[in-house]
């Protein structure tokens, strides 16, 4: 696996587009999981008909229970395949060495004296 800094804005905007992407195609396909087995499944039966597992009806619990499990799992799995950690903020030379900027309050001053 390759170890590659993400540093110049177009990487950090790429990456941040392919997590937003990771993450509505995850949310999509949980909610299409959830729609599908909650009321695909269910259909137009009744209780008497329906089949249980753990005594909960088999739409329910492939909805809720097994959705949750394995959505959970996706969700870790796309964060250690597709995310990466980097810092959003500029990384910019003259950032760091703001010298009309007062460290202990973070405001500018001007020149031998406070703005206000």
């Amino acid at each position: 696996m390759q170890n590659h800094q993400i540093q110049t804005e177009f990487e950090k905007n790429r990456q941040i587009r392919k997590e937003a992407i990771a993450s509505i195609v995850l949310y999509v396909a949980f909610f299409l999981w959830w729609y599908i087995t909650g009321y695909g499944i269910a259909g137009t039966g009744t209780p008497e008909t329906y089949t249980y597992v753990l005594g909960l009806p088999m739409w329910f619990f492939l909805s809720c229970v097994v959705g949750y499990v394995l959505f959970c799992i996706a969700s870790v799995v796309v964060v250690k395949k597709v995310f990466k950690d980097f810092d959003l903020g500029e990384e910019s030379p003259a950032a760091a060495a703001a010298p009309d900027e007062d460290p202990a309050s973070g405001a500018a001053t001007a020149e031998g004296g406070d703005l206000a």
